[in-house]
């Protein structure tokens, strides 16, 4: 789904001052203090089944009990299904807000009719009819080329981006030469900006050329997307802060996860933004003391796409077979992802980093077809020596050895149960191992990619 499909909503905000918003070749637009928001278009009647209609009186419950300001994040590497859960809890808020990233992020969510709509850069709250969706000053748009330039001049330690220019993106915005959403708004000096910018991309990039019809076509194109957006162009940070003091349920969406986080990711194999907690705040311009009950999305196995390092992964035909069960394939690029066992020392960590209330296990049902399953519960060094957490040193976490605990596998499909106790034992065994290690409770629990194939615990 693009922009282009929805209709936006007439009083909608874009983040004004600072989208990074790039050009087809090479513009950077940071979305700070101002947004886009967005209504979803209104269902036909074939498709008016609510996501409430499929809720128990418990599940309705515990979704009811949730902060006024609540957030979903990653909790690996990414592409842990935080889109289907937003989508199911964006009923019952009244603002879904993303916060960071930008259209490297791919969330995928089915409609009560069963379509499937692959979103980029709009929040998964979207077929929500009374949902507005927020794009926060923490999120950046979309700039093709001059990442895979950048990825070139890396050779041979390629860090696997989904090429999508976020990382020229923000390193636009922190060396100040980007362009905000606001700038849409002043006609008469964005050309020298934008020649500031593709001037400076030219210099660096033998490959990028660009000139004087260059700055002119991107300058008309930014012209029709200026006359476009101004209807939605408004200051964020007091939206959001508005908002909240006017008692409205806010739901953040986390684009990536926290293994991807700049600071506490596997750097330098992450991604450019913050998708850990702290992202909330700075990503929105809200108070850390206004966010409450944060979840953690975590597949019953893990995955990731790209270079880095990745301790479970299995390699041959076990990881093939994860891949195809759980169609491990990016929303965004397509690649196929690296698959392994869970990995609770680093879920542990991330937990940490993030004070989750409670955890979405996702894609158990993937996991039907092993006879046995096996979570990594510790590591070692080469030598013996424990490590305590997971660590930062690349070096070391490319070098240590994983433990497993294994346990039995159910075989049996469980994509049709809906009810915690009808899991079969060892399924429901797996579920509260991984709780024991954690130290989380585990409330939601994916079993298929279906907006009812969710599990109430």
């Amino acid at each position: 789904m693009n922009l282009s499909s929805l209709r936006l909503e007439s009083n909608p905000r874009w983040a004004n001052h600072a989208a990074h918003f790039p050009a087809h070749h090479g513009l950077n637009l940071s979305f700070r203090r101002n947004f886009v928001s967005c209504s979803s278009i209104k269902p036909s009647a074939s498709s008016s089944l609510s996501v409430a209609e499929s809720f128990t009186k418990d599940s309705a419950s515990r979704i009811e009990s949730l902060s006024q300001v609540s957030g979903v994040l990653g909790s690996q590497w990414g592409d842990e299904g935080k889109g289907k859960l937003v989508d199911i809890l964006a009923e019952h808020f009244d603002i879904v807000a993303r916060c960071q990233g930008g259209a490297n992020a791919g969330h995928t969510i089915y409609n009560s009719e069963g379509k499937k709509f692959a979103l980029h850069l709009v929040p998964s709250g979207i077929l929500n009819e009374d949902t507005l969706c927020v794009i926060g000053n923490g999120v950046v748009v979309h700039l093709p080329e001059v990442d895979g330039l950048r990825e070139a001049e890396l050779a041979k330690s390629f860090i696997g981006t989904t090429r999508r220019g976020i990382g020229p993106c923000y390193s636009s915005k922190v060396i100040r030469n980007g362009i905000r959403v606001c700038d849409l708004r002043h006609m008469d000096t964005f050309p020298q900006k934008l020649d500031v910018l593709l001037s400076d991309a030219a210099s660096r990039f033998e490959n990028f050329k660009y000139g004087p019809e260059m700055l002119k076509e991107e300058v008309e194109r930014y012209k029709r997307f200026a006359e476009r957006l101004e209807p939605f162009i408004v200051d964020t940070v007091h939206f959001m802060n508005d908002s909240i003091a006017k008692k409205k349920k806010i739901l953040v969406e986390g684009g990536q996860a926290t293994m991807l986080d700049i600071d506490f990711g596997t750097y330098p194999f992450v991604t450019s933004s913050s998708p850990s907690a702290g992202g909330i705040c700075t990503g929105l311009g809200i108070a850390p003391r206004v966010v409450g009950d944060l979840i953690g999305v975590v597949k019953a196995y893990t995955s990731r796409v790209g270079s880095g390092p990745f301790p479970t992964e299995i390699l041959g035909q076990g990881g093939d077979l994860l891949r195809f069960a759980g169609q491990e394939f990016g929303t965004t690029t397509g690649r196929p992802r690296r698959c392994g066992w869970l990995d609770v020392v680093a879920l542990k960590y991330v937990c940490q980093i993030n004070g989750f209330s409670s955890l979405n296990l996702t894609k158990l049902d993937v996991l039907s077809e092993f006879s046995e399953i096996q979570i990594g519960v510790s590591y070692k060094q080469i030598d013996g020596t424990p490590v305590e957490s997971f660590p930062g040193d690349l070096r070391l976490l490319e070098q240590l050895k994983v433990e497993y605990e294994v346990l039995p596998g159910w075989n049996s499909d469980i994509s049709s149960v809906r009810k915690y106790e009808d899991l079969p034992k060892a399924a429901q065994q797996y579920v509260e191992r991984i709780e024991k290690l954690v130290g989380v409770p585990i409330h939601y629990i994916g079993v298929g990619p279906g907006r009812d194939a969710l599990i109430y615990k």
